[in-house]
C-alpha cells in the first residue's frame, strides 16, 4: 500500500485488477499527484518516477493492456476476429518508459503568492450572446458569462471548442462577430498563456523580466527571479534556451508581478512538473482577486472552482459546482434524457470491414507521426551537442540562433506528442468497438 499526503486517498496497485505492479517499484517513485478514472470511479493518487499525469495514465494503461495480452491471448486467436495491434501497444510502452527519469533527490519547489494591486468593483466580467466564426462555421455562438468578484471560475471543453479564442476575445486581441464584452469598474488583468509566444527567445532571463519593471533594482530583480528557482548564471541565459518548464516559470512571474486583480490563466498546468503545481495550486487559492481558467486538471478544478463553463457551439453552460459536481449532473442528464429508438440492423460484415480499413489508416497515422517524432528527438540532440562545441558556446548570435531552433523542435515535439496521444486514443477506441463488434 502507497501512503500519500492529506486529501489524497491510498491506493493498492497490487490489489488491482489488470494493473500487475511490484510493490518495491511503488516505493521507489517520485510522488506525484495524478487522476485515474478505475471501475469508473474517479481515483486521485500520488505515485514517484512519473513526470505528467498523461504519462502515469498511459504507463497504467500500459501495464493494463500487457495484463490483459498475457491473460486474453488464446481467447483472441480462438476468436478470430479484429484484435489489438501488440506492436502499437509496445511502441507506446517503450515510448513512455524511455521519458521516465528517477530523480536522486527531491527537487527544489518554487514557492511564491500572487496578491492585487487594488479592489475590483463587484462585477467583474459580463458576456453577452458572445459568437465567434473565421472565414466559415460557428466556432461558438451564443455565449454568456457573469464572473463576480473574488470567484474562481473554470472553462471547460473538448479540444478545438474556441476556449483560447473565447479568452482573446476577452483580453481584446479578437473581435467577435455578435455579442457585448464588458469588464467591471478597476479590472486590472493578468494573462497566462498556453504558447507561451509572448516571451522574447532574444532576451535574457532577466532582461525578460526588468524590460517590464525598470524600477526595481537588480537585486530585486534577481531575488524575485531566485523565487522562481532562477539563481547565478541561469538569470543570463537566453529564454530561447529555456525548457517549457522553464518558460512557463517565467510567465508566471510575470503574473506575480503585475499584481492583476482578475487573472485568465489558459492551461496553466501544462508544463509544470508536480512541485510547481503543488506551488501554483496553493498561490490560487490564496490568491485575494478573481480567476477565469481553462484546464483540463481534473484535480486542479475540483480543488479551486466555485463554478464551471462547458463551452459548446450553441453556447457555454453553466454548472454551479466543480469538476465531480459536473460530472454527477451530467449522469443525471443522461439518465434524464429519453431513449433512442433501437437502431436498424446492419450488416456485420460490411461493417467489419470498414472497422479494418480505419483501423489501418490509423495505425498508418501513428507509426508516421512516431517517425516524425524520432527525427525531432535527433535534430534536437544534434542541436543541443552543437551547443556544447567551444567555438559556438563563444559566439552569442550562434548561441541564440541556435537555442531559437531548439526551442522551436521543442513546440513542434510538444505537438507532434499531443497529436500521438490523440492518435493513441483513437485507435484504442476503435480496437475496443472491434473487440464488441466480435463479442
Amino acid at each position: 500500500m502507497v501512503q500519500h499526503p492529506q486529501g489524497i486517498k491510498s491506493f493498492d496497485f497490487t490489489d488491482a485488477p489488470g494493473l500487475p505492479v511490484d510493490p518495491p517499484e511503488i516505493n521507489s517513485l517520485f510522488f506525484l499527484r495524478v487522476e485515474y478514472m478505475f471501475k469508473g470511479r474517479l481515483e486521485k493518487m500520488r505515485v514517484r518516477y512519473i513526470k505528467h499525469d498523461r504519462l502515469f495514465c498511459l504507463w497504467v494503461d500500459s501495464h493494463r493492456l500487457r495484463h490483459r495480452h498475457q491473460d486474453g491471448r488464446n481467447h483472441d486467436q480462438d476468436r478470430g476476429g479484429l484484435h489489438e495491434h501488440p506492436q502499437h501497444k509496445q511502441k507506446q510502452i517503450d515510448r513512455l518508459e524511455a521519458t521516465l527519469e528517477r530523480p536522486e533527490e527531491d527537487p527544489e519547489s518554487i514557492r511564491f503568492q500572487f496578491k492585487a494591486s487594488r479592489r475590483s468593483g463587484d462585477e467583474v466580467l459580463t458576456a453577452e450572446d458572445v459568437s465567434l466564426s473565421f472565414d466559415g462555421p460557428k466556432l461558438f455562438d451564443h455565449v454568456n458569462l457573469e464572473i463576480r468578484r473574488g470567484e474562481k471560475v473554470f472553462l471547460i471543453g473538448p479540444n478545438g471548442c474556441g476556449k483560447t479564442s473565447l479568452f482573446k476575445i476577452l483580453l481584446g486581441q479578437y473581435q467577435p462577430d455578435g455579442g457585448l464584452v464588458k469588464l467591471g469598474a478597476g479590472v486590472d488583468l493578468g494573462y497566462y498563456e498556453q504558447s507561451q509566444m509572448s516571451l522574447h527567445d532574444e532576451k535574457t532571463v532577466i532582461d525578460e523580466i526588468w524590460d517590464l519593471h525598470p524600477r526595481m533594482t537588480q537585486t530585486e530583480v534577481r531575488s524575485a527571479l531566485a523565487v522562481f528557482l532562477f539563481k547565478g548564471e541561469d538569470v543570463f541565459k537566453p529564454v530561447g534556451a529555456l525548457s517549457g518548464g522553464e518558460r512557463a516559470r517565467v510567465l508566471l512571474l510575470k503574473l506575480m508581478l503585475s499584481k492583476a486583480n482578475f487573472l485568465l490563466l489558459d492551461e496553466p498546468t501544462n508544463h509544470l512538473d508536480i512541485g510547481s503545481c503543488q506551488a501554483l495550486e496553493d498561490a490560487l487559492q490564496g490568491y485575494d482577486g478573481t480567476l477565469f481558467v481553462v484546464s483540463h486538471d481534473r484535480y486542479l478544478i475540483n480543488k479551486l472552482a466555485d463554478r464551471l463553463y462547458v463551452l459548446g457551439k450553441d453556447g457555454a453552460k453553466l454548472y454551479p459546482g466543480n469538476y465531480d459536481y459536473y460530472l454527477e449532473k451530467r449522469q443525471e442528464e443522461a439518465e434524464a434524457a429519453p431513449r433512442e429508438e433501437a437502431a436498424p440492423k446492419v450488416n456485420l460484415y460490411k461493417l467489419r470491414k470498414e472497422r479494418e480499413s480505419e483501423l489501418r489508416k490509423k495505425r498508418t497515422a501513428l507509426s508516421r507521426v512516431e517517425g516524425q517524432i524520432e527525427e525531432n528527438d535527433r535534430e534536437r540532440a544534434a542541436l543541443a551537442e552543437k551547443l556544447e562545441q567551444p567555438e559556438v558556446a563563444a559566439d552569442y548570435q550562434a548561441v541564440t540562433q541556435t537555442s531559437q531552433e531548439i526551442a522551436a523542435l521543442e513546440a513542434q515535439g510538444e505537438a507532434l506528442l499531443q497529436q500521438w496521444t490523440q492518435l493513441s486514443e483513437e485507435l484504442e477506441a476503435l480496437e475496443e468497438a472491434a473487440r464488441e463488434l466480435d463479442s
